[in-house]
């Protein structure tokens, strides 16, 4: 071969490597349709029910409808998923995706991408969602989060009794009990009806606060800054919970002895059950008597408590385009219903509030009704999960001092609000 041919020869090989390595970044790139990069995301997940099995559908239709993009579910119980987050981020490998609820979200909140800022902006973002969850998924100005789901205390009262006492419960907004009214009503059902007690109560700080809400109190001050507990409100709000357990209303054996106020409800002798929307998932099965829901009773104001779970995306994880993307999928209106509805859960959107549920639509319409009239106070409150975990064992214990005379409404809310006072001084340091 002369010099000539030789240097032809050496640059159509070099023309025809250049083409070939062309078309192969362009089919890495377009994940050989056209259709994107191809991109892997691992979404860390826990479920409480069966919202993990619906999740994989929809990520089905996502993968289907988007061929270049995988979603790889990564399964973990509840208890371990901060720890498994933790060291993903530490490891220098975060996941694209976590399903988040209220207690971990401030933990990871400096890790999250803002999603507000693929979706017009803040005010536009949050507008879609319900406003007593806000202050869970907005920290520090930024969108942390996309509301999946929402959780509401409520009423639910065994109708059978209630029917039988011949007592009416509430039927709109407009004739809602007041807590003296309703301790009335309970009364009858326990006189006429035959019920053992008027109502149980979950054995928990959060449930008990939403009494604390309907009486006008707080946890803390609108800035975080100190404790209101003890303040008039806070007072009234526990006087009036060890009043219930003095007349006979609610069982001591719940709040001092630990029964299980969920079963006590199912053997059809107690009147009503104070708790969140996910019993009527749980009270599904019940055949001896009819129940249902209805309004809480109100004090100077209505309020309920919200909770729920949130997805969050992942700063640092190389997919973050992506990552987004799928979280604005899975929370738009069509798939959020789609989630919501199968999984019997509260939507968290508010062109959602009304849902074609399989079993238990009105009752669910009712929870949402309760969350559409929750003070800001509650989400405030609840959402400083660097704060609370600090006093709220001491709240519940504390409580329980008040019900069984051990101390004054005023001295345990006094100690309460002290150790309120420390955490958040702790937070300052």
């Amino acid at each position: 071969m002369n010099k000539l041919m030789k240097t032809v020869t050496i640059a159509m090989v070099f023309v025809l490597l250049t083409v070939l390595t062309a078309c192969g970044s362009k089919e890495s790139a377009d994940g050989g349709n056209g259709a994107g990069k191809k991109a892997s995301l691992d979404f860390v997940w826990f479920s409480d029910g069966n919202e993990g099995e619906i999740m994989k559908s929809i990520i089905n239709d996502y993968q289907t409808k988007n061929p270049n993009i995988t979603v790889n579910l990564i399964e973990v119980p509840y208890k371990d998923l901060g720890t498994k987050l933790k060291t993903m981020i530490s490891g220098g490998k975060p996941p694209a995706l976590a399903r988040i609820s209220t207690t971990e979200l401030g933990a990871f909140a400096n890790q999250a991408i803002d999603l507000s800022a693929s979706n017009g902006g803040l005010d536009s973002y949050t507008a879609q969602y319900v406003d007593s969850i806000k202050p869970f998924y907005v920290v520090n100005g930024k969108a942390v989060a996309a509301p999946m789901d929402v959780t509401a205390n409520g009423l639910i009262y065994n109708k059978t009794l209630f029917d039988k006492a011949g007592v009416k419960v509430p039927t709109s907004q407009d004739n809602i009990w007041t807590w003296d009214e309703f301790s009335a009503a309970l009364k009858q059902v326990m006189d006429k009806g035959g019920a053992k007690y008027g109502m149980v109560w979950d054995y928990t700080p959060q449930r008990w606060s939403t009494l604390l809400y309907q009486f006008g109190g707080s946890m803390m001050s609108e800035d975080g800054t100190k404790a209101t507990i003890n303040n008039e409100a806070g007072v009234k709000a526990a006087e009036y919970f060890k009043k219930l357990h003095d007349d006979g209303i609610m069982p001591t054996s719940v709040w001092l002895g630990g029964d299980n106020p969920n079963n006590l409800f199912r053997t059809g002798s107690v009147a009503a059950h104070f708790a969140g929307n996910w019993m009527i998932g749980n009270y599904k099965d019940i055949q001896n008597f009819q129940w249902g829901v209805t309004y809480m009773p109100k004090g100077t104001t209505r309020s309920s408590v919200p909770g729920g779970k949130f997805a969050m995306a992942f700063q640092k994880s190389g997919v973050e385009k992506e990552a987004t993307d799928f979280i604005n999928y899975i929370s738009s209106k069509e798939v959020n219903a789609k989630y919501c509805t199968d999984a019997l859960f509260l939507s968290p959107r508010k062109d959602n509030s009304k849902l074609e549920y399989a079993f238990g639509k009105d009752m669910m319409e009712l929870f949402s009704n309760e969350l559409n009239n929750t003070v800001p106070a509650a989400a405030q409150d609840w959402s400083r999960q660097t704060i609370v975990p600090k006093f709220s064992n001491d709240l519940k214990t504390t409580l329980s001092d008040i019900i069984g005379g051990k101390t004054s409404a005023k001295d345990g809310m006094d100690k309460v609000a002290q150790l309120i006072d420390k955490a958040i001084a702790s937070e300052k340091k």
